[in-house]
C-alpha cells in the first residue's frame, strides 16, 4: 500500500483501491477505474453540492491518502468489499447495519449455487431458507456486481437457482462417454447451452469436479487472485501430465482470462456512480468532447465541439468556431478550435477529446495538449469511404470504456459542423 500527503498526491491511473486515512484509522475506501482520477474529483471546488456534506467532511478529516493499484475493475470491486468487511471505515456506511448492501453467498449443497442477495435477504427472515457455505461482502454497488458476477461466470460457469442437478435414475436417455466416464444424459438448462453451467444438470460433471469450480469461485472473492492462478497452473500443469488435454485447455483459457480480464461494463458502471451509495455520493457523469471540421475548397471554413455526457448528447455544451487561420487544412482548422477551446478554463474538462480523422489529426490535437499541460487521451474516428466509422484509434482502455459515447459524440459533430457551415454558405448565396 503506498501513502500519500493531501496536499501533493500523485496516483497512477491504473484501476485499484484508495483510502482516506486520519492518522492510522481509515475513513472511507474506494475502488477506482483510474485512481489518479478518482482522487482528484475529490477535491473538486464545488464537492458539497455534488457529493454531499457528508464526503465534503470525510475530504476534510482525512490527513493522508494511500492506495493499492490492481490488474482489473473486477479484482479492485472484490478487494474494496473485502477491506470494508475488515477495516469498517466509519464513512463506508452511516449505519452498520444497512440491510440494503449486496452479497455473494454460496450455498451449502452436493452442488452449490453462487447467488447475488441483498442484505435484508441475508439477515432477515429469508436467510433461513439458506444453508451457506460461504458470504462475501458488502458490496455497495449492486449493478457492479451483478455486471462482476456475469464476468465470473464467463471464467468459471457455475450452477444457479435455475438448474437442477442431474438425477442419474430420472430421464435416461442412453449412456455416453465424457472424459472416460459413462455418464446418463438429462435435459440442459438454459444456461448450460449457452456456456455458463458446467453441465451439472446434465450429469457431465461429478460432485467433486464441481467443488473444485467452487473453490476457485472462493478464492476469487476472496481477493486472492495470484494464489488462484497458482492453483490453476498446477491443476493445468498435472492435467497435461495425466494426458487430459481438454481438461488442461480449460485451465489455460481461465488462466488466460484472469490475466486478461475484459471489464468495460464495470468500467462504465464505476463512471456513472462515484464512489458508492452509502454516504450519498451522486453520479459525476463522464464528459466526452468531439471536434469536427467543415468547408467547401476552403471557404467558409468552420469547426465544432460537441458534448457527450454520461451517454447522452449535452447540447447546451456545443461550441461554434469560425476559424480564422487556415482556409483548406484540416489539421490546421482542428489545431485551432482546440486552442480556442483550451483558452475556456470555465469549462469542466473531458474523460477524452475525439477527432474526426486519423493519425495526423490525433497527433496534431495531442501536441495542442501536451503544449497546454493537459494530460488526456485523444481517440480518432477513422472513416471508409462513404464516411461511416471504420475503426478507433487511440489508447485502447479508453476506446472499450466509451466507445458507444465517443461514437455518439462524433456523429454530433459531423451533424452539427454540417448543418452550421450550409447555414453560413446559405448567407452568402
Amino acid at each position: 500500500m503506498e501513502r500519500t500527503s493531501l496536499s501533493k498526491f500523485k496516483l497512477p491511473d491504473t484501476p485499484g483501491v484508495y483510502f482516506f486515512k486520519k492518522g492510522r484509522t481509515t475513513l472511507y475506501i474506494g475502488k477506482a477505474t483510474s485512481l489518479r482520477d478518482r482522487v482528484r474529483s475529490y477535491f473538486a471546488s464545488d464537492i458539497v453540492s455534488t457529493r454531499g456534506e457528508a464526503v465534503a467532511r470525510m475530504v476534510n478529516e482525512a490527513t493522508s491518502i494511500a492506495h493499492t493499484k490492481t490488474d482489473s475493475v473486477l479484482e479492485a470491486l472484490i478487494l474494496e468489499a473485502n477491506l470494508i468487511k475488515s477495516h469498517q471505515p466509519p464513512y463506508n456506511a452511516i449505519s452498520k447495519d444497512n440491510k440494503s448492501f449486496n452479497y455473494v453467498v454460496i450455498t451449502k449443497e452436493d452442488f452449490p449455487r453462487a447467488l447475488v442477495v441483498r442484505g435484508r435477504e441475508l439477515f432477515g427472515l429469508q436467510a433461513k431458507s439458506y444453508k451457506l457455505k460461504a458470504v462475501f461482502g458488502p458490496y455497495t454497488q449492486g449493478a457492479s456486481l451483478q455486471e462482476a458476477v456475469k464476468i465470473v461466470r464467463k471464467i468459471f460457469p457455475f450452477r444457479d437457482s435455475k438448474c437442477t442437478p442431474c438425477p442419474e435414475q430420472l430421464t435416461k436417455v442412453g449412456p455416453s462417454k465424457y472424459q472416460g466416464r459413462t455418464l446418463v444424459k438429462c435435459r440442459p438448462c438454459f444456461n448450460r447451452q449457452i456456456g455458463l453451467c458446467p453441465g451439472v444438470c446434465t450429469g457431465e460433471m461429478s460432485k467433486e469436479e464441481y467443488a473444485v469450480v467452487i473453490g476457485h469461485i472462493r478464492e476469487l472473492f476472496s481477493g486472492n487472485f495470484r494464489g488462484l492462478k497458482r492453483q490453476l497452473w498446477k491443476e493445468m500443469k498435472a492435467a497435461a501430465r495425466d494426458e487430459q488435454y481438454e481438461k488442461a485447455h480449460t485451465l489455460r483459457r481461465q488462466i488466460s482470462a484472469l490475466e486478461h480480464i475484459r471489464d468495460v461494463s464495470l468500467i462504465r458502471h464505476e463512471h456513472v456512480s462515484a464512489g458508492g451509495p452509502s454516504i450519498g455520493l451522486r453520479a459525476s457523469g463522464v464528459r466526452i468532447e468531439a471536434f469536427d471540421v467543415a468547408h467547401t475548397a476552403g471557404t467558409e471554413t468552420v469547426a465544432v465541439m460537441t458534448v457527450v455526457d454520461n451517454g447522452e448528447a449535452y447540447k447546451s455544451a456545443y461550441r461554434k468556431f469560425k476559424i480564422q487561420s487556415a482556409t483548406n487544412n484540416d489539421v490546421a482548422a482542428l489545431t485551432e478550435a482546440l486552442e480556442r477551446r483550451l483558452s475556456h478554463s470555465e469549462w469542466p474538462l473531458p474523460r477524452a477529446f475525439v477527432v474526426d480523422g486519423g493519425t495526423a489529426q490525433v497527433r496534431a490535437a495531442e501536441r495542442v495538449l501536451r503544449k497546454a499541460g493537459v494530460g488526456i487521451p485523444v481517440v480518432g474516428v477513422v472513416k471508409n469511404e462513404r464516411h461511416k466509422p471504420e475503426r478507433l484509434i487511440g489508447e485502447r482502455r479508453i476506446i472499450e470504456a466509451y466507445e458507444r459515447d465517443i461514437l455518439l459524440a462524433n456523429s454530433e459533430a459531423h451533424r452539427f459542423a454540417i448543418s452550421w457551415h450550409r447555414k453560413r454558405r446559405g448567407k452568402l448565396i
